[in-house]
């Protein structure tokens, strides 16, 4: 099993973005971070190494808690990186 080395941020972050469908991909694959993000994440501006991400989606607020009670046991893990997502308004 290989080993991950978790990014962990300096602060606590609050940042609001926007997702884009990518008309030549056809789909909603590219993960554009605003520049707070990358301040503090200034690991992912290197661009000869290579990063991945493990998302999960609880559909209950108890699985979310049981997960992070297994988290807090397990120790050494990094933090949840809570992401919300939003269906804006329609713009005509």
């Amino acid at each position: 099993m290989e080993m991950k080395k978790p990014l962990i941020p300096r602060n606590v972050m609050n940042v609001n973005g926007k997702m884009a469908y990518s008309e030549r991909d056809r789909c909603w694959n590219i993960l554009r971070f605003k520049k707070e993000i990358l301040y503090e994440f200034y690991q992912l501006k290197e661009r000869r190494s290579n990063f991945s991400y493990n998302l999960v989606y609880y559909r209950t607020y108890e699985d979310l808690e049981k997960a992070i009670k297994q988290l807090k046991k397990a120790g050494g893990m990094a933090l949840p990186f809570l992401v919300f997502l939003y269906k804006d308004a329609e713009v005509i």
